[in-house]
Order: structure tokens, then sequence, then C-alpha cells
């Protein structure tokens, strides 16, 4: 490595090291959670793909982000590890062991939520279609409004980096970064759990409004006479 740059190598012997540092990893630690991408997009689903079009939206991270795609696709991230408003990575770079990668992201603030769950209200009807990325359009701009909505804006993402490289954003930051876009597509209500916010909020807001709803017209006479058991499948819940 020469003021900071790594030295060059064919992609296929790159992809070599990093497999066979992740299996002298997992047998320090079984639970080691690689990032694996399987085709030519990082991510393919809403949470993923929109994860990945947040961080590309933002001026201030669009000239750091392409050698963090290329590290992410070809198996440099070994592992890779999201709680509450933290990702955890070890990213493979030119040395011999992984470089070790925090990335803090600020807790959503109660307004912004409480906005975002009044302009969900009524619109989302269970856990599978808000997992799945499966509502009104409109209720996805209000999702992905910048400043406003549920996606972190540059200054809510705090980094760092163990490797030499002085840039702001280390292109094992970014590759860490696009993997978290990948982990959505496996597993979306990580998000959730990323910006420690409640979802079940967003489907209590509907479920509450809908009964409000039934409530008003219990005096009405009707034909139909629901059974008790039936309640929860009006809700899709």
């Amino acid at each position: 490595m020469r003021w900071g740059y790594e030295d060059y190598k064919p992609v296929a012997q790159r992809k070599a090291e990093a497999e066979y540092q992740l299996k002298l990893l997992r047998k320090k630690n079984p639970n080691i959670s690689p990032v694996v991408v399987e085709g030519r997009k990082i991510a393919v689903t809403w949470w993923g793909a929109s994860w990945n079009e947040n961080l590309e939206s933002y001026a201030d991270f669009a000239n750091r982000l392409g050698r963090g795609r290329s590290y992410v696709k070809n198996g440099m991230v070994l592992d890779l590890q999201i709680s509450p408003c933290t990702i955890k990575a070890l990213v493979k770079g030119s040395r011999r062991t992984p470089y070790n990668v925090s990335i803090g992201i600020d807790k959503l603030s109660a307004p912004r939520w409480k906005s975002v769950v009044e302009q969900s209200s009524r619109r989302i009807s269970d856990i599978a279609e808000l997992a799945g990325g499966k509502f009104p359009e409109e209720l996805s701009n209000v999702f992905l409004q910048q400043g406003k909505g549920l996606f972190p804006t540059p200054n809510e993402i705090h980094f760092n980096c163990s490797c030499p490289d002085w840039a702001d954003m280390c292109k094992h930051v970014a590759a860490a970064l696009y993997g978290v876009g990948a982990r959505l597509d496996s597993d979306p209500l990580l998000f959730f759990v990323l910006r420690d916010i409640d979802f079940s909020l967003l489907l209590k807001k509907s479920v509450d409004e809908k009964m409000q709803g039934m409530l008003k017209n219990s005096d009405k006479k009707s034909w139909r006479v629901i059974d008790d058991k039936d309640i929860p499948g009006l809700f899709g819940l």
C-alpha cells in the first residue's frame, strides 16, 4: 500500500483471499455473517433497493460509493451485524486481516417518527405488506422523503474504519453501507431494528382507526354478522 492506496490485485485473487479469510474467521466465530450478493444487483427488494438509492441520492456520498459497490459484490464484507443504531462490519482489504468498520445511525427523532406514523394511517394492513414493500406509492414517497422520512441523511450517519485511508468515507465503509441494503433483502424488518423504532405502531394506527370506523357504524343495522374469530382477518393480522 502506498499513500493510502491499495496495491492492485486481480478480482479473482481478491475473492480467493476473502474466501480464505472467511474460513479462518468462521473457526473462531461460527456466527459470523458475511454479505453474499447473487446476481448483478446488490439489492432487489423495496427495502434493500431503497436503502441503497437513498445513499446514492446525496451528493455528499455520490463520489465515494463506487469502490464500495465492487467490494460488496466481490464478497469483501466478511461479517455484517446490525443492531439498534449500529452497524459493525469486517471488510477484507489489502492486509492479511480484515478492517473493522463501525457505523452509527442516529435514532429517528420522535417528531419525525410521529409524522410518518400519522401519514401512514390506514394504509398498511399487515406485517407481510410492510416487509414486502407492497404499499401505496404515496406511502413509499412518505418513507423516502429526504430529511423527513424513515431513511437516514448523511449527517445522521457516522462512521469509522481501522484502515489508513484518510478519506471521509473509505471503500470499506461504503461496502458495509451497501451490505446493509443486501441484508435488508433477506430480512427487511432489520431496517426498523437499525433505526430503533417500533414498526408495530404503523399497524396499530391502521387497526385503531379501522376499529373506530366500525364502532361509529355499530348502531347501523346490517344483514352481516361478524364472528369474533373473524375480526383479525379484517386487518390482515
